[in-house]
């Protein structure tokens, strides 16, 4: 009798040297415990499985169906037979599976009435969709014996089929047999889920699960395995965020208390218009956060122009009031010289401090970015490094060394999905004890995505939009079908600049050189053209539909102080048309904008989309946003563009967004390219056990912070969530 396989046993020792070899380097399974968490991605049951009909061209498919008939004839070009085979699934759906060469013992074996699963690519020839030389494997002798299925395919006995993750060189079936070859000598591992769990939340054991889950007996079964399985992913994510929550209230900080008559007062005090009750609730819970002897860990997430600045720059005053500093960090230089001119303004007096029209408790407003002059440079860094500036604004270039402060009290994170941990933990680093730490998005996020990506967060979250804010009006402009559509699109831009308003044209791309953060892929597996470019777009405007319009350029190419002089003369009403990428998406406020046009629009993402829309309809005059688009009505790109176009609800959208994005893009992804077992969990469908989950986790780390009394769980979240996932997580 062979020896018990674990989770640790190499696969060479229980499936051979040459097997194992291929699964550790087409799928990186490399142990038994890598074989058994690879799970099945779907399962095939004899008339109800994968309809044929619905098969695309081009596509990778495996699928189960029953040979019908088989000709053969000679082929024209070449010498030797063609062997066709018929197969169907009995829904009415056919498949024709060529064999080129003299194959004989094929014809023979492969006999009307047998069932098998069939693995290859989809093509057409003469409007037949057919699979040309498919792998495949069959299941038993069709319905002379069906029941009776030979011992090579014995895995396949059972009414549900497991299609596994494949490779070319790795067909379902191979990995199938190996999971087979493992299970038989498998000992599970300790059931890492604490037995009150599994009996509260009716949980199968670890063992049951992951036998059915690739074995399943029938479909309760099965979905009983898959409910355990994803609970044990869920479970391992909410622990590593509530642990790290958890930490994190032990670390001490300093208090910044409000201070009556100080900055913060005279602020609020000048300010032109009264905070909206959302702005109100928010100040007061981060106001308290900062007041307490540990860091602050809040989320701000807002609707674009729900007034996120104003609420961190009350904030940051607060900070500065208590004697300490605050450091705001944006993503782009463009973003960064926007907030510094914005803040400027909002705080008049109050930010000048040392000149000739300074209030009287007026702090320092500094701007670092790394395209400043080595004389302003020098200036601005013994500001910040002396305390005088109490207000820091910059892009990465805060984290070098070499920028120091006296006291940073507060980091402002703008857009935080653009920023890595190590780059927050850098700036962290700055400061003689953890500074408060407030994180912004105006891309909504729902509930399940908070609950896991940000769960260690406290989350405030602005609805409203402040009063005088105009709403926006989206359409969908069909450039393919409607050509007049697009002529139409620019009459009414210039019809907006002859109102004495300004417009926005958004690329895809910049031009020619090397690929940009800011610029869509520029080549796809449809072999569409390359996505519209900004140097491309913007003579050809100015030559044709947009002639005598003032055109300006906008991209993360440009030199830092040609992009600051072309957004400072857009903001000033010298540009009419700011033709630019996505460096416009986050940040850019010209009131004065009413006209948006998106160029290759299917080409961006939900989200993006709706950030890129928020730039426009920001002062009195109501805004426009077109999305051209040559994809063609009922595609899946246009369904997207008008579901866009028809709400400006960002968190409908980010619901959207997160349905149309596979679960890693919105879990992470470790760099390292180590595979995650992260494999079952949807933030879509799996709300409530996500939550429940969260539930557990919280009232197990309170009575057992750092699980000493639960081994097997520890050493499960360890492995579920690797470090560099686990810091992905953080977020902050």
């Amino acid at each position: 009798m062979s020896e018990p396989a674990t989770v640790d046993t190499p696969l060479k020792k229980l499936v051979g040297e040459k097997t194992a070899k291929a699964l550790a380097t087409h799928l990186d399974l490399h142990t038994a415990g890598d074989l058994v968490y690879h799970f099945p991605r779907r399962y095939d049951e004899r008339g109800e499985h994968t309809d044929i009909r619905s098969l695309d061209v081009g596509e990778d498919v495996t699928v189960l169906a029953q040979v019908q008939r088989t000709a053969v004839r000679p082929m024209r070009q070449r010498r030797g037979n063609l062997l066709e085979v018929t197969v169907g699934d009995g829904s009415g759906g056919v498949l024709t599976l060529t064999f080129f060469g003299n194959q004989a013992w094929r014809e023979r074996e492969l006999r009307p009435g047998r069932w098998g699963l069939f693995a290859g690519k989809v093509t057409e020839f003469r409007g037949k969709r057919q699979l040309n030389g498919p792998d495949y494997v069959l299941l038993g002798e069709g319905g002379e014996g069906e029941a009776a299925a030979n011992e090579e395919v014995e895995e396949f006995a059972g009414a549900l089929i497991p299609v596994y993750p494949a490779a070319a060189a790795l067909p379902t079936w191979v990995i199938a047999r190996c999971v087979r070859v493992v299970l038989d000598t498998f000992t599970p591992p300790e059931d890492p889920l604490p037995a009150t769990v599994r009996a509260s939340r009716n949980l199968v054991g670890i063992g049951p699960a992951l036998r059915e889950i690739h074995r399943p007996s029938s479909k309760e079964e099965l979905y009983r395995a898959r409910r355990r399985l994803k609970w044990d992913e869920a479970f391992a994510v909410q622990l590593t965020l509530v642990q790290r929550k958890h930490r994190a209230a032990d670390w001490p900080a300093k208090a910044r208390a409000p201070r009556a008559g100080g900055l913060l007062d005279a602020f609020d005090a000048r300010l032109p218009y009264e905070l909206t009750s959302g702005q109100q609730t928010v100040g007061r819970e981060i106001a308290a956060d900062l007041a307490t002897a540990h860091p602050m860990h809040r989320l701000l997430q807002g609707e674009v122009g729900s007034g996120k600045t104003v609420v961190a720059l009350r904030a940051m005053l607060q900070v500065v009031d208590s004697g300490g500093q605050a450091a705001l960090l944006a993503p782009t230089e463009v973003l960064a010289a926007q907030h510094y001119r914005g803040i400027l303004e909002l705080l008049g007096p109050l930010g000048r401090a040392g000149e000739l029209d300074a209030a009287p408790d007026a702090t320092g407003v500094e701007l670092v970015t790394g395209s400043l002059g080595a004389a302003a440079r020098r200036r601005a860094l013994t500001e910040v490094a002396q305390g005088r500036a109490g207000i820091v604004i910059g892009t990465h270039a805060l984290l070098y060394e070499g920028v120091d402060f006296a006291d940073l009290g507060l980091v402002v994170v703008d857009e935080q999905h653009r920023f890595g941990v190590e780059q927050r933990d850098a700036l962290r680093a700055k400061a003689d004890q953890p500074p408060h730490v407030l994180v912004m998005t105006a891309t909504p996020i729902p509930r399940t995505v908070a609950m896991t990506v940000y769960g260690d967060l406290e989350i405030s979250t602005l609805s409203q939009l402040p009063q005088g804010r105009s709403p926006i009006a989206s359409h969908v402009v069909p450039a393919a079908e409607k050509p007049a559509f697009l002529d139409r699109a620019w009459r009414r831009l210039r019809e907006e600049v002859a109102a004495g308003h300004q417009a926005y044209v958004v690329c895809p791309r910049i031009g020619e050189g090397p690929q940009s953060d800011e610029e869509a892929p520029r080549e796809d597996d449809s072999g569409r053209r390359p996505p519209l470019a900004v140097t491309e777009v913007a003579p050809l405007l100015a030559e044709g539909p947009l002639h005598g319009l003032r055109i300006g350029v906008l991209h993360g190419r440009l030199p830092a102080d040609e992009k600051d002089a072309v957004m400072r003369s857009f903001a000033a009403g010298q540009i009419d048309v700011l033709v630019a990428t996505t460096v416009v998406e986050v940040g850019v406020n010209v009131p004065n904008a009413t006209v948006m046009v998106v160029l290759d629009a299917d080409r961006f993402g939900v989200s993006q989309l709706h950030q890129l829309r928020g730039r426009v309809g920001r002062g009195s005059a109501a805004g426009l946003c077109l999305l051209v688009s040559e994809a063609l009505e009922g595609s899946p790109a246009r369904e997207r563009l008008d579901a866009v176009a028809s709400t400006t609800d960002g968190f409908k959208l980010a619901e959207l967004d997160l349905e149309q994005r596979r679960e890693g893009d919105v879990l992470g992804a470790t760099q390292s390219g180590r595979r995650s077992h992260l494999r079952l969990l949807s933030l879509l469908r799996d709300t409530d056990l996500i939550r429940d989950a969260r539930a557990e986790a919280i009232a197990l780390v309170e009575e057992d912070p750092e699980l000493v009394g639960h081994p097997a769980l520890a050493a499960s979240v360890a492995a579920l969530v690797d470090e560099e996932r686990a810091e992905y997580l953080e977020k902050g």
